[in-house]
């Protein structure tokens, strides 16, 4: 009887292992091989301004309040609540120390469309790199080198202040498990250029997803719900939907929404307004090309 037992124990003990180790082996960190970043040539800057701007580095990066020049100046710590906790967003700016000036480009592609941080940890999404994961690596490479000719800032932005258990960053693990995917949200006509680029920037570098579509309780996008609208992540109203179906832009034509991003102003003449503000301030800075491909693509979405 004693043997039987403890056989049993043995054998459960080695399911628990198996399970365990299978379990690490599926939610371990994933970084690119180094080979991905390799051969990628000099970074054209121009193109990595483009880029920076449609990812609205600056919109969570710069300090508070920040105008103008200052806006460049990416030393974090402009607050980021959720129903998770609070997020505090760091220091990007080319300091050695502070900053990100000593990583290297595969080091900062990783975080940026794997989530993996620099010490091979996971990152937490409020870094959309969710949305940061269809870039390709030659985008990711141009914007690493326009962010090395920005200002360098010495302020060491605050930790991130979350509960238990949202403050085990190995449970991440399981979330990209669930969530993480790098496939088109939408499938459009692959033959108009225009429609490939307008997808490319609202689903890649632009982010828009991010807060445009509803999420479930764990933090992962609700399928089927593409840019319908969700609850404001900061907990203070709507974020409305932008689909040829919403009541907020689904009447205005594909010029209507590219006036918008340019100017702020709506086919009313009513100006933009909430997180929209810095949105807008960072698409106007785009090629107009850009923002008319953007507006191509939301029109083109299924209605929700």
């Amino acid at each position: 009887m004693r043997r039987r037992a403890s056989r049993f124990l043995t054998g459960l003990l080695l399911l628990v292992l198996v399970g365990a180790g299978a379990l690490w082996w599926l939610t371990k960190p994933r970084p690119w091989d180094e080979t991905h970043w390799q051969g990628l040539g000099q970074p054209d800057i121009v193109n990595g301004k483009v880029l920076f701007w449609a990812g609205g580095c600056t919109s969570c990066h710069a300090a508070p309040g920040a105008e103008d020049d200052r806006r460049l100046v990416l030393s974090g710590g402009r607050m980021l609540k959720s129903p998770f906790g609070t997020f505090y967003p760091p220091n990007i700016s080319p300091d050695e120390t502070a900053g990100i000036g000593g990583w290297t480009l595969a080091e900062f592609g990783n975080a940026m469309t794997r989530g993996v941080g620099r010490n091979g940890e996971h990152l937490y999404p409020s870094f959309p790199y969710g949305s940061y994961g269809r870039m390709t690596a030659r985008d990711i490479n141009d914007l690493w080198g326009f962010l090395q000719t920005l200002p360098k800032s010495d302020n060491v932005a605050q930790p991130h202040d979350l509960a238990f258990p949202y403050d085990s960053r190995t449970l991440l693990g399981g979330w990209k498990l669930l969530y993480l995917r790098d496939e088109p949200w939408v499938k459009l006509d692959g033959a108009d250029p225009k429609l490939a680029r307008g997808q490319y920037l609202v689903e890649g570098p632009g982010h828009c997803g991010e807060c445009h579509t509803p999420r479930n309780a764990l933090g992962g996008f609700e399928p089927g719900a593409w840019l319908a609208g969700a609850p404001n992540p900061e907990g203070e109203g709507r974020i409305p939907n932008i689909t040829p179906a919403s009541k907020s832009i689904g009447s205005w034509s594909e010029s209507d929404i590219a006036s918008y991003l340019e100017t702020g102003f709506t086919p009313d003449f009513d100006t933009v307004g909430g997180s929209m503000v810095e949105v807008q301030k960072n698409m106007a800075k785009l090629p107009a090309s850009d923002r008319e491909a953007i507006a191509a693509y939301l029109k083109a979405l299924p209605p929700q």
